[in-house]
C-alpha cells in the first residue's frame, strides 16, 4: 500500500548536469537582452557599462562560492531559508520565506513570464500590452498578461507531473538558449563588427553621464565625477544583479540532488561561472556592434544606441547589425526560449522552499506534502496563483527593481550567517569551505550593503516597499505561531 502524502519522500534525480542546468537556466532569462539599456543611461560610458557587469559577476561568484559551504553543510530542501534559520533563528528564516513567496520568487516568475509574453507578441501581434480584453473599474487585463499567466500555468502543470518532467524541460531549454547565446556572441566578437560604433565607444570609453528620464523622455543629462560615479554604478547594478539572480535556486532542491554535498557546491560554481562569462562577453559584443550613447529621437538602431534601444531591447538592436531584417524574429524566438526555460527553473525550485517552511509549521500544512509523483503539488499551485496575480500588478521594470532590493538584504544576512555558523558550529561537517574566507565573503557583505543603501537613496519608490513587505512578515510570524499553538491545544473530537 502506498504511503500517505505526508510520508512520501523526495526522489534524488538531479545529477551534476541537471543541477548546473537549473543554475544556468534560472539565471538566464530576458534580463541580459534588456537591462543594459538602463545601465547605459545610468553610467553613460562603454567602460562603466562593462564595469557594472564585471562587479556583478565578481559579487555573484563570491556569493555562490560562499553558498557552496552552506549547501554542503546543510544539504536539505529549502536552501537559503534553512541557512538563515540555522544561522539566526526561525523568525529570520520565516522573513526570508515570507518575502520569497510574496516578492522574490513569485515576482521574478511574474517578471520573466511577462517578458516571455512581450516577445511572443513579436510573432503573434494579438499578444500585446495594448490589446485590452477587460477594462473595468481600474482593472485592465491585456492579452500579454493572459499569455504570461498561461506560461506559468503550463509549466506548473509540467512540474506537477514529477521531477523527471520538470528537469527534462529545464535541460532542453537551457542547452538550447545557451548554445544560441554563444552563437550570437561569436558572431558579434569575431564575424560582424560595426566600426562606426567601435570608434564612437572608444572615443568616449570613460565619459560618465547619467541620463535622467521623466515620463519616458529625457529630463536632463548629468555629468558624473568622483563619488557620484560610484553612486551611479550602484544604482545601475539593479539591472545586472537581477539578470544574474536566482543562481541559488538549485540549493533549494537539495532534497532531490544526488550526492548533494559534492554536487551542490560544484553546480553553483560551474553554473555561475558559465553565466557570468556569457554575460560579460555579450556586453562586449553589444559595445562592438552599437554605440552606447544615443538619441531617443533617432530612427535607426545606430542612432538610438544602447541607451535608447527600442523598448530597451538591446539584444534585438545588436542582432539587427548581424542578421538585418530577420533580427527581430530571431531574437524574439531566442528570448522566448530563454524566458520559458527560466520560468520553469524558478517554478521547479521555488515550491521546495515552501515545502521546507511547511515542515517547520511556518507555511500552509498542505505545502509540506508530496503528491504521488513525489513533488510538492500544493506548494506549486499556490506559487502559480500568486505569481499569476503579480502578472497583473505592474510592469517588468517595476518588479525588477522591487525584487532585487529584497534579494540583496537577505544575501547580506546569509553570507554574514557564514561567519556566525563558523562560531556557533565550529565542529560541523564542512565538506566544502567558502573560497577566500574570511576576506571574500566579508567583501561581498560590505559591497552588497553599500548597494542597498545606494538603492534606498536613488530608487526609494521601489526599495522602501520591499522593506515594508519584510517588516510586515514580523507580525505575520507571531500570528502564525499563535494560530499553530491554538490548533495544537484544541481538543480532538470525532
Amino acid at each position: 500500500m502506498e504511503n500517505p502524502a505526508q510520508e512520501r519522500e523526495f526522489k534524488r534525480g538531479l545529477g551534476l548536469l541537471d543541477s548546473v542546468m537549473i543554475v544556468v537556466g534560472s539565471m538566464i532569462g530576458s534580463g541580459i537582452f534588456i537591462v543594459s539599456a538602463d545601465i547605459a543611461r545610468t553610467v553613460g560610458s562603454p567602460g562603466l557599462l562593462l564595469v557594472v557587469w564585471l562587479i556583478t559577476g565578481i559579487l555573484t561568484l563570491i556569493a555562490a562560492l560562499s553558498y557552496g559551504e552552506l549547501a554542503a553543510m546543510m544539504p536539505h530542501a529549502g536552501g537559503q531559508y534553512v541557512y538563515l534559520r540555522e544561522a539566526y533563528n526561525p523568525l529570520i528564516g520565516f522573513l526570508y520565506g515570507w518575502t520569497f513567496f510574496m516578492v522574490i520568487q513569485t515576482g521574478t516568475i511574474a517578471a520573466v513570464a511577462v517578458a516571455f509574453a512581450k516577445f511572443s507578441g513579436v510573432l503573434v501581434p494579438w499578444i500585446s500590452d495594448q490589446n485590452v480584453l477587460i477594462n473595468l473599474v481600474g482593472l485592465r487585463i491585456t492579452t500579454a498578461q493572459i499569455t504570461a499567466v498561461l506560461c506559468i500555468i503550463i509549466l506548473t502543470l509540467v512540474n506537477l507531473m514529477g521531477l523527471r518532467e520538470g528537469k527534462m524541460v529545464q535541460n532542453v531549454f537551457t542547452l538550447t538558449k545557451t548554445a544560441a547565446l554563444i552563437g550570437i556572441i561569436f558572431l558579434g566578437l569575431f564575424v560582424v563588427r560595426n566600426h562606426e560604433a567601435v570608434a564612437a565607444n572608444m572615443a568616449n570609453f570613460w565619459s560618465a553621464t547619467w541620463t535622467h528620464l521623466k515620463g519616458g523622455t529625457v529630463d536632463y543629462i548629468e555629468t558624473l565625477s568622483g563619488w557620484k560615479i560610484l553612486a551611479a554604478i550602484g544604482a545601475a547594478s539593479v539591472g545586472s544583479l537581477f539578470a544574474a539572480d536566482s543562481w541559488h535556486d538549485v540549493a533549494i532542491t537539495a532534497g532531490e540532488v544526488v550526492d548533494p554535498k559534492k554536487t551542490l557546491p560544484r553546480s553553483l560554481a560551474m553554473g555561475v561561472t558559465i553565466v557570468i562569462v556569457l554575460y560579460i562577453l555579450t556586453n562586449v559584443a553589444y559595445v562592438l556592434l552599437l554605440p552606447v550613447a544615443g538619441n531617443p529621437n533617432a530612427t535607426d538602431v545606430i542612432g538610438r544606441g544602447i541607451q535608447f534601444a527600442a523598448s530597451d531591447r538591446v539584444g534585438t538592436a545588436a542582432a539587427s547589425i548581424i542578421f538585418g531584417g530577420l533580427a527581430t524574429v530571431i531574437m524574439a524566438i531566442l528570448i522566448m526560449i530563454s524566458t520559458f526555460g527560466c520560468t520553469n527553473g524558478l517554478i521547479l525550485a521555488g515550491a521546495r522552499l515552501y515545502y521546507a517552511m511547511a515542515k517547520d509549521k511556518l507555511f500552509f500544512k498542505r505545502a509540506g506534502e508530496l503528491n504521488k509523483n513525489s513533488v510538492p503539488a500544493f506548494a506549486l499551485v499556490i506559487q502559480a496563483v500568486w505569481a499569476g496575480l503579480l502578472c497583473f500588478s505592474g510592469t517588468y521594470s517595476d518588479l525588477l527593481d522591487y525584487v532585487i532590493f529584497a534579494v540583496l538584504i537577505f544575501y547580506v544576512l546569509t553570507i554574514s550567517g557564514l561567519f556566525i555558523l563558523r562560531i556557533k558550529r565550529p565542529n560541523a561537517d564542512r565538506p566544502n569551505k567558502a573560497f577566500g574566507y574570511p576576506v571574500l565573503p566579508a567583501l561581498y557583505v560590505v559591497i552588497a550593503a553599500l548597494i542597498c543603501i545606494d538603492l534606498l537613496i536613488y530608487k526609494p519608490m521601489y526599495t522602501w516597499p520591499g522593506v515594508i513587505i519584510v517588516l510586515i512578515g514580523i507580525p505575520v510570524y507571531f500570528l502564525w505561531n499563535r494560530f499553530n499553538r491554538n490548533q495544537s491545544a484544541a481538543p480532538i473530537t470525532k
